[in-house]
């Protein structure tokens, strides 16, 4: 379907941080399809999640939070999360009557006349008086590059890539990286595997103790302080470190994370290290994260000289109009649901329309 028209706010992506955003937009009295338009690159419902691995089940998702006026009640535990999420975020926009159009993707975001901005899509141009982004990540894996890395004459994969264990059955894997994805991703492989070795650039953290309000308050603030400088986000689990739980715990006992430090090049038959020593593989597999996917942004040149986009709250500094949502900070669901609400905030005092704020 193509269209042009005009809109309050133009809402990017519908994951976590976009459905809150369109709830809040939707609760204040912003009509669907006539003040706010909500665009998705995905085929369906579920954000970055249904694209997630089958073996990654619901239970093993680290605190996932229910979106805003609508608990997710009920989940099998045993059931992979790119069925239970997805399948949670089709009834949430059903019932809030959000009306989210995908697959539509965006190519980019330019000035427009008379203040407002063009949003650029495979389903025609919107203008738009104000924008909330929730592109998220996982459009942009992160691939670092190694000397001798064209070379290698085995699979190289990233998580976004990643299908399940099975795939790895007999093969020799080394895994790089030292966050949940790549800790998730040993433990699951080491049975079918012939070998596996841990790389990380930083020797893992490991979290002892239950992660409280204050503690995720104060991991937030790093990440946030970050990007109030103008640069790159980090993660929030770069700050908070990895749960210990009783699968880390089987991992360490049993040898399979046993971290080895980052390689010095990649070799046709596998790694290599400068003091001599090198490891045989079949498989690299890269769990090296993503980054946040903004590229369509670029027209409206809004990275400062740190290389990445400084924000007040959600708001962008150089742009009051625009907002990012789930970005740095708020690159958590619970992170997400509060950026959203806040940023809807912010753009009614901007549009300082006739509707009245809410409480």
């Amino acid at each position: 379907m193509n269209d042009t028209g005009e809109v309050e706010v133009v809402v990017i992506g519908a994951g976590q941080a976009g459905l809150s955003a369109a709830y809040h937009l939707r609760r204040t009295g912003f009509e669907p399809g006539r003040d706010v338009v909500v665009l998705d690159r995905s085929p369906g419902p579920g954000g970055a999640w249904q694209f997630r691995w089958p073996s990654l089940t619901y239970g093993k998702v680290h605190g996932m939070h229910s979106l805003p006026g609508m608990e997710l009640t009920g989940a099998d535990p045993a059931r992979p999360s790119s069925e239970v999420v997805p399948g949670y975020f089709a009834a949430y926009e059903r019932a809030f009557d959000l009306r989210v159009r995908r697959p539509v993707g965006v190519r980019a975001v330019r000035e427009g006349p008379a203040g407002r901005l063009l949003v650029e899509t495979t389903a025609g141009t919107w203008s738009t008086r104000a924008l909330i982004n929730a592109t998220g990540t996982w459009d942009r894996p992160f691939w670092p590059r190694y000397p001798g890395q064209e070379t290698f004459r085995g699979r190289q994969v990233h998580t976004a890539g990643y299908t399940g264990p099975e795939e790895f059955a007999g093969q020799r894997v080394v895994v790089v990286g030292g966050g949940a994805s790549g800790t998730q991703h040993l433990l699951e492989i080491a049975p079918y595997a012939a070998a596996t070795t841990w790389v990380t650039r930083r020797p893992p953290v490991f979290r002892e103790g239950p992660f409280d309000e204050d503690a995720g308050r104060a991991a937030v603030a790093l990440v946030e302080e970050r990007v109030r400088r103008g640069l790159p986000p980090r993660s929030v689990v770069s700050v908070t470190g990895l749960p210990l739980n009783d699968a880390i715990r089987e991992g360490l006992a049993t040898g399979v994370l046993d971290r080895q430090p980052m390689f010095d090049r990649i070799t046709p038959d596998g790694v290599a290290w400068a003091d001599g020593r090198r490891v045989a593989a079949d498989v690299i597999l890269w769990a090296t994260g993503f980054r946040p996917a903004l590229d369509h942004l670029a027209p409206l040149k809004l990275r400062g000289p740190g290389g990445g986009i400084r924000l007040e709250g959600t708001r962008v500094a150089a742009d009051p109009r625009i907002h990012l949502v789930g970005y740095g900070p708020s690159a958590s669901t619970v992170g997400a649901n509060r950026a959203g609400r806040a940023a809807v905030r912010d753009i009614r005092r901007l549009l300082a329309g006739p509707r009245q704020l809410a409480a």
